[in-house]
């Protein structure tokens, strides 16, 4: 049976400002607050606080927001109170897993699973990524071998398995769809589409889905896949506003290089994230870098992806402490002590803008965001400040005594 049914709801919440809910107000399992307690973790973000309620609760959500907002510590949540409190008198067979979470890129479903990982680490709940890029015969022998309870993903090596009968979907329980407006992008939908028809129908299955935009599109989709979800918006400018000083230096194109060493010449930096649009321009401020003695490392779509994987593993442990990408790349970046990111080129879709600067100011702390407008950046403004619902102001770039800009 397929999900083409669709069915729409009035339920829709957009996130309050009120005093933050606790964690241990949900009634969580005390493994799972163990874990969340760990972390360093007490309070709920707002996303958080307002999907839980219906998530633990076993209702459909559909969820418009950024990555860094918490989102995924929702879902994985959700999955493993429920896995805790319904266990399998007989574990399903290897292959068979109980929630599968489906992301775009390689890094975010990396991060998926590290998350994973740390918040079930005191139950008994399993998780592995099934991606691309990483070696086949051993993803393919662990779930030929094991008994498999939440599996992470991108389409193609899921259905790949699928096809062949190494996974089976017809047991999930909870399906998590992430990033559905960058997968609709990607060209990834028709496969989606492929793996939801593989899973229970949605009457048997609770449904979580998120979105950084809800155009009609991605709204049609959730209505196919979802029945009366419970709606939740996190409007961009609240996830930025408070934790991110975000600044924008005029300068011309002539004058990036020389601006970004100075940044980087400075000291009170923990890690810093370079964004630049196109490959070749990661390549480019990555040489100037090195050539000027600063240490640093690229992670673009063009990098094999055992590099990424041990650039991004070099980049979180302190080893790389600059760090060039793009967008696409980007996505895996979950870091909680990214000191700044620096816009070398304002991105060209004003929703990028607010991923990139998202990368700082996480876990209670503050960041900042320096973009770079040149003659050449200044057509994207527009659509930025829309997005954001204000105007921006930017200044010439001036140094204190810790790189931040004054005056």
């Amino acid at each position: 049976m397929t999900d083409s049914t669709t069915e729409e709801t009035d339920s829709s919440e957009s996130v309050p400002e009120e005093k933050p809910q606790m964690f241990r107000d949900f009634m969580l399992p005390k493994g799972v607050l163990r874990a969340i307690d760990d972390l360093g973790f007490e309070y709920c973000t707002p996303i958080q606080g307002a999907a839980l309620p219906y998530s633990l609760s076993d209702f459909d959500v559909t969820g418009q927001a950024q990555t860094g907002t918490g989102k995924t510590a929702a879902f994985l949540i959700t999955i493993l109170t429920q896995q805790f409190e319904y266990p399998l008198q007989v574990p399903n067979a290897p292959g068979t897993p109980r929630a599968l979470i489906i992301a775009p890129t390689r890094e975010l479903v990396l991060q998926i699973e590290s998350d994973a990982q740390e918040l079930g680490k005191y139950t008994d709940s399993k998780t592995m990524c099934v991606v691309g890029g990483i070696d086949f015969q051993k993803q393919k022998d662990r779930l030929e071998s094991e008994s498999i309870d939440i599996i992470v993903a991108t389409p193609g090596r899921l259905l790949d398995f699928a096809r062949r009968r190494i996974i089976n979907l017809g047991k999930v329980e909870i399906l998590v769809i992430d990033e559905s407006d960058r997968m609709l992008d990607m060209g990834f939908i028709p496969d989606v589409r492929r793996i939801v028809h593989m899973t229970p129908h949605k009457r048997k299955r609770q449904t979580l889905f998120f979105s950084a935009t809800f155009n009609d599109e991605v709204m049609n989709l959730a209505s196919q896949w979802t029945i009366d979800p419970h709606h939740v918006v996190m409007s961009p400018e609240s996830v930025v506003t408070d934790t991110v000083d975000q600044q924008f230096w005029a300068v011309s194109s002539d004058e990036k290089n020389t601006i970004l060493l100075k940044i980087l010449q400075q000291d009170g930096h923990t890690r810093i994230l370079i964004f630049a649009n196109r490959r070749d321009q990661t390549r480019y401020v990555s040489s100037f870098l090195t050539s000027k003695g600063i240490h640093n490392a690229v992670l673009s779509g063009e990098v094999p992806q055992k590099k990424r994987i041990s650039t991004l593993d070099n980049f979180k442990s302190g080893k790389t402490r600059v760090l060039v990408a793009t967008d696409v790349a980007g996505r895996g970046i979950h870091v909680d002590d990214i000191s700044h990111v620096i816009n070398y080129d304002l991105p060209e879709e004003a929703e990028d803008y607010v991923h990139r600067i998202g990368r700082t100011g996480r876990a209670g702390t503050t960041g900042i965001a320096i973009s770079f407008i040149s003659e050449d950046d200044a057509f994207n403004i527009p659509a930025i400040e829309e997005y954001l619902g204000h105007a921006i102001r930017s200044q010439h770039p001036e140094f204190g005594e810790h790189g931040e800009s004054v005056g």
